[in-house]
């Protein structure tokens, strides 16, 4: 049981983000972007046109990207939507100095180690591809449709904690969202509040 600190801390780094005035729209065009990737690729949304792309932003130093990463869920949800066609491209906009930076190669290892899945792991060190989502916090999730319209947006989940018992109860918006895409339904939620840690950006 975590004690009254512990929750205290928990409850401080929390971002409960409020909806963004401007910015990606769903059902509209997605950003568009190029960024490299953790083995210093090239990476474009545009390189996947005709198939899904989940954008999952992550720093692996949260509590709550820890909760999950502690519980496999996150590793599960990409196996299963990955080994289906869908591409995952799990983005780092942690500035470097800040909280959840990191090189290529320890990237590359925080996958390995912790039995991660991305087709990619995108390092937005300038923050570019960040801002251009107003992606606000880890994790924070986009899912982009085929034909390159945004299909969700928004918290991974429905429940707003760091807690590993609330993985078993949880609504996984963007394991529902992928769901309906691949059945040719519509997307009955498309935006959830965002939670978790803010991203690092560059000040």
């Amino acid at each position: 049981m975590p004690t009254r600190r512990t929750a205290l801390a928990l409850t401080a780094l929390l971002a409960l983000a409020p909806p963004a005035a401007a910015g990606p729209q769903v059902d509209r065009p997605a950003p568009a972007f190029t960024a490299r990737d953790a083995d210093g690729r090239t990476v474009s949304l545009a390189d996947y046109k005709g198939r899904t792309v989940v954008l999952e932003w992550t720093n692996h130093d949260c509590p709550f990207v820890q909760k999950h990463y502690g519980g496999q869920a996150m590793q599960a949800l990409q196996k299963k939507w990955t080994e289906q066609g869908v591409v995952w491209l799990s983005v780092i906009s942690s500035a470097p100095g800040e909280q959840g930076a990191v090189s290529g190669p320890e990237a590359n290892r925080l996958t390995q180690e912790r039995g991660a899945a991305p087709t990619a792991v995108v390092l937005d060190t300038d923050g570019a591809v960040g801002r251009a989502y107003g992606a606000q916090t880890t994790p924070h999730m986009f899912v982009v449709k085929g034909d390159g319209t945004l299909a969700y947006m928004g918290g991974i989940d429905d429940k707003p904690s760091a807690a590993l018992t609330d993985l078993k109860t949880a609504r996984n918006h963007v394991d529902a969202a992928l769901s309906e895409i691949a059945a040719g339904k519509a997307v009955s939620v498309k935006t959830a509040r965002p939670y978790g840690c803010s991203v690092k950006y560059a000040s």
